[in-house]
């Protein structure tokens, strides 16, 4: 079976870690989000993938190529000029699909690879002109609900029902296997509201004016995230980080204290008096230490610098450096940020409620007691900084020494207190 992956958004909820990449690039635990996929998608029998492609489409086909030499499989791709909907996206899909079912998803989802198989053997034991996968979300509101009937079968899809519908909690999942027969049902599907070709009309329309039968395959306890929000990556390392293989390629000096699952790449010093508590990812050509605090659930990726620090639960990507004196926890740190001696970040309010994020002018709940920042690339803080938890630091920023970040600083800022202890911002400074 072949395997069509949307990787084309820009992925807007999740800036400024999107700024310099698509949402499908993003390090986690050592490899993009679409290397894990593929990988998944190559262990459930699939040796052909077509990446529709579009936001910074460079990196994704130049670090993936024709995916032989990585996976051992094909990979090909085609570019969504226009950024018309699901259903547009996956019509690209057409050629290469040809007469065969395929299976089809979203690139920007992480799952346990298990799930792929079990899918695609649930398909070929039966004759539906689809499949879909379904999990249970306790917020209905916010997805698209799916209503099935006794024998599984899907009746009716609705987006982001009104509770009062009492439509059920069974969401997309984003993971398909259809027919061809499904392209026809997009050849009859019209713009959304939003104007958009919508892939959940083009199944309704299937289901409906074609005769066409989709399953349905609910979710149990297999890791699932759409990977939306910033803490989403947050949840989705720690999954990831579960699942490693402990391996040393680097350099540990004397006095160096090891515990549970790590992975240190080539050309990686760990440096004498550094405390490291797996389950952790460190990448190649980093600098740790002396007397680095590294605890689990951390990923660093590659040539960075990691001094007299405490890390804990974050990722840290490639060329960053956080050398001295710094704390930072429940974070992500993009690449080629440099933190001055003494920038520390709260991950925990005072009165222990929810931390809250303001994401793309909207407020968001993230049910999470601790949760620190998002600090985007080429960003620089100076000596003694304090970063609030739940607060965004565009990227291209500096922060000026002995200044609190108590709000969301736009990318291309300077923010500074002046010496009467004024906040003074200056967009483009430079």
């Amino acid at each position: 079976m072949k395997a069509v992956i949307l990787a084309a958004g820009k992925g807007k909820r999740l800036r400024p870690i999107t700024s310099t990449q698509p949402k499908p690039m993003i390090p986690i635990a050592g490899k993009p989000l679409l290397a894990h996929t593929i990988l998944g998608l190559k262990k459930a029998g699939i040796d052909e993938i077509l990446v529709i492609v579009g936001y910074r489409e460079n990196l994704i086909r130049d670090y993936f190529r024709d995916g032989k030499e990585l996976f051992g499989l094909k990979i090909e791709y085609l570019t969504q000029k226009e950024h018309l909907g699901t259903a547009h996206a996956a019509n690209y899909a057409r050629e290469f699909v040809n007469d065969s079912p395929f299976l089809m998803m979203y690139g920007d989802l992480l799952v346990d690879s298990v799930v792929f198989g079990k899918i695609i053997n649930k398909f070929k034991k039966n004759s539906y002109e689809g499949l879909i996968s379904l999990i249970e979300v306790p917020n209905p509101q916010d997805f698209g609900i799916i209503s099935i009937n006794s024998d599984g079968f899907v009746s009716n899809i609705t987006e982001k029902p009104s509770p009062r519908l009492n439509l059920g909690n069974l969401a997309n999942a984003g993971i398909y296997v259809f027919k061809p027969i499904i392209f026809d049902a997009i050849d009859k599907t019209k713009k959304s509201i939003r104007g958009e070709y919508e892939f959940t009309d083009s199944m309704q329309i299937l289901i409906n004016e074609l005769d066409g039968k989709v399953q349905s395959y609910v979710l149990q306890s297999e890791f699932w995230s759409d990977i939306g929000l910033p803490w989403q990556l947050i949840d989705a390392n720690q999954f990831l980080l579960n699942q490693i293989e402990p391996n040393q390629f680097g350099i540990i000096e004397d006095n160096v204290k090891i515990n549970g699952k790590v992975y240190i790449g080539n050309n990686t010093r760990i440096r004498s008096g550094s405390y490291i508590q797996g389950p952790c990812f460190i990448g190649e050509k980093n600098l740790i230490g002396p007397n680095a605090f590294i605890r689990p659930y951390t990923s660093i990726s590659n040539n960075c610098h990691i001094g007299m620090s405490e890390i804990k639960n974050s990722l840290i990507y490639d060329n960053t450096a956080i050398p001295h004196f710094n704390y930072v926890g429940d974070s992500i740190i993009c690449e080629n940020v440099n933190l001055g001696a003494g920038t520390k970040i709260s991950n925990l309010r005072f009165d222990n409620q929810n931390i809250k994020m303001v994401i793309d002018g909207k407020n968001f709940n993230s049910k999470r007691r601790k949760l620190g920042a998002v600090i985007g690339p080429n960003t620089q803080t100076g000596i003694n900084v304090s970063i609030m938890c739940g607060k965004i630091i565009g990227e291209n920023s500096i922060i000026g020494a002995h200044s609190i970040v108590n709000e969301n600083i736009a990318p291309n800022t300077l923010y500074y207190q002046d010496i009467n202890g004024r906040k003074v911002v200056k967009k483009n400074p430079f």
